[in-house]
């Protein structure tokens, strides 16, 4: 059976398939309306809608779309609703759904949805499927950029250069593709797919290795776990493991840069 939609769509809005990730900003919204994007598109609700959103795999039964083919998620994995002035998941399926910081919603769990951007996985046993939600940020304070401007504000992203972003797409790419449990790439690996990628470039894995750890001290200023010196030993993938992380969070890095590692759009790095 379809999902029905209210006859008032004044509150409740389609986001069609092509819309870009909500990584990076939302299209003028109240205060606190709720986005939710999926693999086929999604949709905005207005936090007065009173309009209870269901997700799942089977795409007639659910208004957001996520883990299509994948028989392991439910065709009916979540909903999300306004309670008490705040957005809250609902977890109804059996797989757990993960929020940034490795925390788990577990089957029958619930947890609260902060304003700004928070990617949901839901964690399958061999692949994690995403679904895209952002609250609209709270109206700003006298003197503050108001509206689609103070949306954009809720984290602030790490300036990299373009051969360090190169690099870090690079050596995280299995995290940006969804893969569980990803791990980063060894130098090796980096150092082999560069070359591949940029053959007239000298991409040996000292040279990644170097890019990498000029980035890490110069965030360490600000983000900890990123300094040898933090991590009791055996460090192992820890150092790179919590750079990625960070980026991740911060939407530094999006699934959408892995276009970086596509051959036809390859260019020369600059020195780095």
């Amino acid at each position: 059976m379809a999902m029905s939609f209210p006859r008032s769509s004044s509150k409740v809005g389609l986001l069609p398939r092509e819309t870009g990730s909500l990584a990076r900003g939302l299209p003028p919204a109240r205060p606190e309306t709720l986005f939710v994007l999926g693999v086929n598109g999604g949709m905005s609700v207005a936090p007065d809608a009173g309009f209870p959103l269901v997700f799942g795999r089977n795409e007639p039964q659910v208004h957001v779309c996520v883990g299509v083919g994948d028989p392991h998620v439910s065709r009916r994995h979540g909903i999300i609703t306004r309670e008490h002035s705040r957005w809250v998941l609902n977890n109804i399926g059996r797989l757990p759904i993960r929020l940034p910081g490795s925390c788990l919603v577990l089957g029958g769990d619930r947890a609260e949805l902060p304003l700004g951007y928070t990617p949901l996985f839901i964690v399958g046993p061999r692949q994690d499927h995403l679904l895209e939600v952002r609250v609209a940020a709270s109206t700003a304070q006298k003197g503050e950029p108001d509206g689609h401007e103070a949306e954009t504000r809720d984290r602030e992203k790490w300036q990299l250069s373009p051969v360090e972003k190169l690099v870090l797409v690079c050596l995280g790419q299995r995290y940006l593709r969804h893969e569980p449990q990803p791990q980063p790439l060894t130098w090796a690996q980096v150092a082999a797919e560069l070359s591949a990628l940029q053959p007239t470039e000298d991409w040996s894995w000292r040279r990644a290795a170097h890019i990498v750890a000029k980035v890490r001290t110069r965030l360490s200023r600000k983000v900890s776990g990123l300094l040898e010196k933090e991590i009791p030993p055996p460090v192992g993938n820890t150092l790179n493991h919590n750079l990625i992380t960070e980026l991740l969070l911060t939407t530094t890095i999006t699934r959408a840069d892995l276009r970086l590692l596509d051959e036809e759009s390859a260019e020369p790095a600059p020195p780095g």
